[in-house]
């Protein structure tokens, strides 16, 4: 076990909030198409001047509010974004920046795509757990609806923006990181992916304005996943001498309507046991798991004393999840 323990969480909801009735009507479709695409009732969207970082500071100012912690209380940053605010420097130094943390508080940034904050953990864990560092920050923020091409209502329709947080230190020997797995199945890399804003494409290289729009096959994402899904669950229990039955709550990346509702089924869960606010914040990208994470814990349904499993999919394709000792 990496002894962790999760001192607060935060959240940040952008300004703006989006209802499938307005997007039925800026998409000049019939009522209810956006809701029986999306199954999503209402997200929200960062307006024009709203950015990323703002967006993962107002996070990080939540949870240390609510440890009654100040900024200088913070011995390291890590950013955990699916997508960079910008391609040079770490959006890490962008949160710090809005964020006012001392100058030469160390930051980075952790990126896996959806899986971010898990694979944050657990790097978080592991310095912690080597006496690194006391007291650990990490922030998730994600504005899907900037890279969003609306002719495909696929890829467009299932996303919300949104920014959480979590400040953890190191635990007792009966608390933190059980067990933690992250697979990568690189022939699914395709599958979903924004081909432009790196060394790939760029001004000096051919492109044109929809490689900056996201691009994703959700058919085949879903097959490729569920197909290695019951192993790796499976191998991750296994690592955690624990089966489904002993755990408390499942708190998933909110990927999509179908994709929530293909886990639960498939995997056999309990409803009650998972944390399901998809259809009010949509696929948040990084920003998922940390704020189902925050729903988790604000709403008593992950207590001192019980065990969670955190469990996702994300771009590349990769499948991660980690068993959570509270």
């Amino acid at each position: 076990m990496l002894n962790i323990k999760i001192i607060s969480t935060g959240k940040a909801d952008p300004a703006t909030l989006i209802t499938s009735e307005m997007l039925d009507f800026r998409l000049n479709k019939p009522d209810g198409y956006t809701l029986k695409k999306s199954g999503i009732i209402h997200r929200r969207f960062s307006p024009v001047g709203e950015t990323q970082s703002w967006l993962g500071a107002k996070a990080l100012s939540s949870a240390l509010s609510n440890a009654s912690l100040k900024n200088t209380d913070i011995d390291l940053l890590i950013s955990a974004c699916g997508v960079q605010e910008q391609a040079l420097p770490t959006t890490a130094s962008a949160i710090a920046n809005q964020a006012n943390l001392p100058a030469g508080t160390p930051v980075f940034d952790v990126n896996a795509s959806c899986l971010s904050f898990l694979t944050a953990m657990q790097v978080a864990a592991s310095l912690l757990n080597t006496n690194s560092y006391k007291r650990i920050a990490i922030v998730s923020s994600d504005q899907a609806s900037r890279g969003l091409d609306w002719s495909e209502p696929e890829a467009s329709l299932i996303f919300g923006d949104g920014a959480a947080a979590a400040i953890i230190e190191r635990g007792h020997s009966k608390q933190g990181i059980v067990a933690f797995e992250l697979k990568t199945f690189t022939q699914g890399r395709d599958l979903c992916e924004i081909r432009a804003g790196g060394t790939r494409m760029n001004p000096n290289t051919s492109l044109s304005e929809k490689d900056f729009l996201f691009k994703m096959n959700g058919k085949q994402v879903m097959k490729l996943a569920m197909k290695h899904m019951p192993a790796f669950l499976e191998n991750l229990l296994k690592q955690a001498n624990t089966d489904l039955k002993t755990i408390d709550v499942v708190i998933p990346h909110q990927a999509s309507h179908l994709g929530m509702a293909h886990m639960i089924k498939h995997l056999d869960l309990e409803e009650d046991k998972v944390i399901n606010i998809y259809k009010t914040h949509g696929n948040q990208v990084s920003a998922s798991l940390p704020t189902a994470l925050h729903e988790a814990l604000t709403t008593g349904r992950f207590v001192s004393g019980s065990r969670a499993l955190m469990l996702g999919t994300a771009a590349g394709i990769s499948i991660g999840g980690l068993v959570l000792d509270f």
